[in-house]
């Protein structure tokens, strides 16, 4: 989600407190019939809880109600921080962009039960550069390079802020962002729109699902920004639960996801109200392979680097990689 702008390094030590005061509370507590005594549900918020809160915690409340185990929410501003309580066992339960999600299946134990789709039908969206309106900023002008230009990048996990642009924008052409621009600054989507609106960057990647937010949060912001660019598809967000979680609580909590405001009826309508105001308009049901696009960016990303360092043996690893993906795909990402 999209919340007010503050500095990562900020955000970083907030939630890495609120991580352990997590941990000292027993967020991973068991009961000795094996079920959980309580579901801890990980949300990535730059602002936490007193933004994040009110658009989840409905649909945390009825998940509680569904599954029979309490449901406590866990705001994070750090994908890493994320990726590592559930890693902990400090949460068993996330809502994850793409690329923590591969980060949290490979690191954390973890497994994809269902992936979101937004309020027009769709379970992808596109990262995006942008620049100020009015600023005459082309793309050609951003890929010229020659260090005119100051970048906001995202945060380093981040599928729409880093890792996407990398792979389908910058990589392709050799661009390395530090040699590019002028400076390089890296930040969440909404500081980085913040900061192209103010004029501290001139250009800066974001996404789709920022531009729905600003706009209806924040548009005197959201009118100040222009999209010169847009990615493929990328895959939406999806909820990841801990594969060693009690297969009970798993399948409840995974049928509760792929009804959730499905059906007719007045709490049905209730429910889809919940989801209208997170963006979505339902859960459907993925695995971990809808995240090989993903998978195909990493290794894209990983050959770059690889080939910049003329390291062959990483050369041909990646390689390897990306033509096991690239058979598997059914849609290009």
């Amino acid at each position: 989600m999209i919340f007010a702008s503050f500095t990562r390094r900020a955000g970083l030590v907030a939630a890495a407190f609120a991580l352990l005061g997590l941990s000292a509370c027993g967020g991973g507590d068991e009961t000795k019939a094996g079920a959980p005594a309580k579901i801890t549900f990980s949300i990535l918020s730059a602002e936490g809880q007193a933004s994040a809160g009110p658009l989840w915690q409905p649909l945390l409340e009825d998940m509680s109600t569904a599954i029979g185990v309490p449901v406590e929410p866990f705001f994070g501003s750090n994908y890493t921080v994320l990726v590592e309580a559930m890693r902990g066992n400090q949460t068993q339960v996330a809502w994850f962009s793409a690329k923590p999600a591969v980060e949290a299946i490979d690191r954390a134990d973890a497994e994809v039960i269902a992936r979101t789709v937004n309020k027009e039908g769709l379970d992808s969206y596109r990262s995006t550069l942008i620049v100020k309106t009015g600023s005459g900023i082309t793309l050609d002008q951003v890929l010229a390079c020659g260090k005119r230009f100051d970048f906001g990048i995202g945060d380093a996990q981040s599928t729409s802020g880093t890792l996407a642009p990398m792979a389908f924008l910058f990589n392709p052409r050799g661009i390395v962002p530090a040699q590019c621009f002028k400076t390089v600054r890296s930040a969440n989507h909404q500081a980085n729109a913040f900061a192209v609106a103010t004029g501290v960057v001139d250009v800066a990647t974001s996404n789709t699902v920022n531009t729905v937010f600003l706009n209806r949060q924040n548009p005197a912001i959201a009118a100040q920004i222009t999209e010169i660019w847009q990615s493929p598809p990328i895959p939406e967000s999806g909820i990841l639960v801990r594969g060693d979680l009690d297969p009970a609580i798993k399948e409840k909590i995974r049928s509760f996801f792929l009804t959730y405001g499905q059906g007719e009826g007045v709490e049905a309508d209730r429910q889809r109200r919940v989801l209208a105001g997170l963006e979505y308009s339902q859960f459907r049901a993925a695995d971990d392979n809808y995240l090989n696009p993903i998978r195909e960016m990493v290794a894209d990303q990983q050959l770059s680097e690889a080939r910049e360092k003329g390291d062959t043996a990483a050369v041909t690893a990646a390689e390897a990689e990306l033509q096991r993906l690239r058979a598997l795909r059914e849609v290009q990402p």
